[in-house]
């Protein structure tokens, strides 16, 4: 039989044929797009013709299309449905792959055909994009080594194939160790936990062929039973397990993963002439400087930590009226918070969870972008990837737009977290080339699906990545979507949690799955008001992460990683009670790719603006000023990285934010 990923697709929107595939069949696809990609390469670097920007720049632009259409499901597939033959092909391909970048990249003679156009480049009549493409196309030629020689081409092509192999190791010991940990409790152990917990558990073990309930390390199921389990020493070894993830020795260790990640990316940067890897990474960022990065996290840390302070005396004075003595833990806090929260406020959560139907909250995300960009979707009824993930075609005036495909649930086997990616992103090179878009996420499953209200802005937030995607509107692919600066790709993701917010919406959508009731007005205000409730608690655990990836990246190579990470927290006053939101041994952020390394700060970065953008809207005509949203849409989500990011959200925006926009948002503007 025909390998499916060698043949045309005829699926609807040429989508991949997943009930055709095979893991047998990624192997052989691989390799036979591999060669015909070293053979394109191979013509483009010894063309006999003079270099010409559609000769060079547009050939590149289409090389190994037969790789991206095997690997865009597969690494879904590795993500979603993890397995062990597809886990021992992840090993096989990401050497492969590395090799393959390094030829490409590391070419001499195709690096001087790019070279000779970009010195040539005032005469060559190029649009704005076009000459955008190419300083981006000769920077990456730059920071990948193309002008070294000798002994240091070899060792960088060698630390790059390394980095390959241990990142994903390090992504694979993180899976098992989140598959494998399970704790069973019985019925005696349920005290205190709301019924929607106790669904999940029974799930839970149910999908573990337990009798009972169990607790996963899925964050939708350990993060509320620390919010609710009564039972401390319960809470204590779920959470102990939940932060020990590639920390708990064997062959799933991952803190000499981190050390080697470490002393390979100081070795990188410093053979590409940088003097550590935090100045090599940001100098293509907007945030150019490590002490640019510092400076705006320690803005924000030391007004969070004097919040989180004041939190814990309250958090530990209720804890000992309980009779419970001793300091605040880290398995204390959510509990006590939980209980603070409801007193504070009147809100228990698990009151929300009714008001938050999964399928209420993707109308709601749907309908919002309806609003703002005239988008609509339409329910597809095709072949996926998982039962459980569903698809819509996504048009505008009757006009084809996008595929939107969503997988919302937990399971064994799926990686943790929330994360959107684009199975085929959009370009104008090839003809009108519309994109593929996916969100996954890691929600309890539940008949009903109830979402906490977290929960629900994690949907938001992935969402707006997704339109990042759907709405771009450019000719090359490696500017599409969010091919943006690492510390710019957040602010549509950021910026669309804000319209979760916006009281309409959620009179509209947050309706009662049994009755179908919109939630009560004092309900919905009492949650909004709430919205920065323990925000010292998520800033310091935040900020905390974000400023040990900077320091680890910034300066020499540690001896012990772990005795580093203590030193750093050690030196900022980290209180007690929290721990930093990824130790080392499980941020896969950092060490299971280059991704966020010495850029974790991004989301804080991005926060800064997207608290100032929607202030926009506000000052404007409100959450859906047209105005604004053609804009947002035209400067931003349309224009992925045609431009610097400074120049795209000073066109939206008209001046670039300070701090205090961000501050306020998280309540954290009036702490002594």
């Amino acid at each position: 039989m025909t390998n499916p990923l060698l043949a045309d697709w005829k699926t609807p929107f040429q989508l991949p044929p997943f009930d055709a595939m095979q893991d047998s069949d990624f192997a052989p696809a691989f390799e036979e797009a591999l060669g015909e990609a070293r053979a394109q390469l191979q013509a483009i670097a010894t063309n006999a013709e003079p270099p010409t920007f559609a000769n060079t720049i547009d050939a590149l632009a289409q090389m190994g299309e037969g790789m991206e259409k095997t690997l865009a499901p597969f690494y879904l597939l590795a993500s979603v449905e993890a397995n062990p033959e597809r886990e021992a092909l992840m090993r096989e391909f990401s050497p492969k792959l590395a090799a393959w970048g390094s030829e490409v990249m590391m070419n001499r003679d195709l690096f001087e055909r790019v070279e000779a156009l970009w010195t040539a480049r005032d005469t060559l009549g190029l649009s704005e994009e076009q000459h955008r493409v190419l300083y981006l196309q000769r920077r990456s030629f730059l920071r990948a080594g193309a002008q070294l020689t000798g002994a240091d081409y070899d060792r960088l092509k060698e630390i790059k194939e390394r980095l390959a192999v241990i990142g994903t190791q390090f992504t694979q010991n993180l899976l098992a160790d989140e598959r494998d940990w399970f704790m069973e409790i019985g019925e005696s152990d349920l005290e205190g936990l709301p019924d929607f917990v106790v669904a999940s558990a029974k799930a839970a073990a149910e999908e573990k062929g337990v009798e009972g309930y169990v607790i996963t390390l899925s964050r939708s199921l350990i993060v509320p039973f620390l919010q609710y389990s009564s039972r401390r020493d319960l809470r204590e070894k779920a959470y102990e397990a939940w932060t020990a993830r590639g920390a708990n020795g064997g062959e799933t260790d991952n803190r000499a993963i981190a050390l080697e990640t470490l002393q390979l990316r100081r070795e990188r940067a410093q053979l590409l002439g940088h003097q550590t890897f935090a100045d090599f990474k940001l100098v293509t960022e907007m945030a150019k400087t490590p002490a640019n990065v510092r400076d705006l996290l320690m803005q924000v840390w030391e007004p969070a930590k004097a919040q989180a302070e004041l939190d814990a005396a309250k958090l530990e004075d209720m804890m000992h009226k309980d009779g419970v003595n001793g300091r605040l833990e880290p398995w204390d806090w959510r509990y006590y918070s939980e209980k603070r929260r409801a007193a504070l406020h009147d809100l228990d959560e698990a009151a929300l969870k009714p008001y938050l139907r999964l399928d209420n909250m993707i109308e709601a995300a749907f309908d919002c972008a309806h609003r703002l960009f005239g988008l609509d979707f339409k329910p597809l009824d095709i072949a996926l990837h998982h039962p459980d993930a569903r698809a819509w075609e996504v048009t505008r005036a009757g006009q084809h737009i996008a595929v939107f495909i969503g997988d919302y649930f937990a399971r064994s086997g799926k990686r943790s977290g929330a994360w959107c990616s684009a199975l085929r992103a959009q370009q104008k090179l090839k003809g009108d080339i519309r994109p593929h878009v996916i969100n996954v996420c890691n929600f309890a499953k539940g008949d009903p699906a109830l979402l906490s209200y977290d929960d629900a802005r994690t949907l938001f937030h992935e969402f707006g990545h997704a339109l990042h995607q759907m709405l771009s509107n450019v000719t090359y692919e490696m500017i599409s979507g969010t091919s943006v600066a690492r510390d710019f790709v957040e602010l549509p993701s950021q910026l669309y949690e804000h319209w979760l917010e916006v009281p309409e919406v959620l009179q509209k959508h947050a309706r009662h799955h049994e009755t179908g009731e919109a939630m009560p007005a004092d309900l919905l205000d009492k949650m909004l008001k709430a919205a920065t409730y323990d925000q010292g608690f998520a800033t310091v655990e935040y900020v905390a992460s974000a400023l040990v990836d900077l320091e680890f990246h910034n300066g020499p190579v540690p001896d012990d990683v772990m005795a580093r990470q203590t030193e750093i927290l050690e030196g900022i006053g980290m209180p007690h009670a929290i721990r930093m939101r990824h130790a080392t041994p499980h941020f896969a952020h950092v060490f299971a790719g280059d991704g966020y390394s010495s850029a974790y700060y991004s989301y804080m970065w991005s926060e800064v603006m997207d608290a100032d953008a929607f202030e926009a809207f506000e000052e404007a005509g409100g959450a859906f000023d047209a105005q604004m949203a053609e804009k947002l849409e035209t400067h931003i989500l349309s224009s992925g990285g045609s431009q610097e990011a400074d120049q795209l959200y000073t066109a939206f925006r008209g001046k670039m934010p300070g701090v205090e926009a961000l501050l306020k948002g998280r309540g954290l503007d009036k702490v002594a």
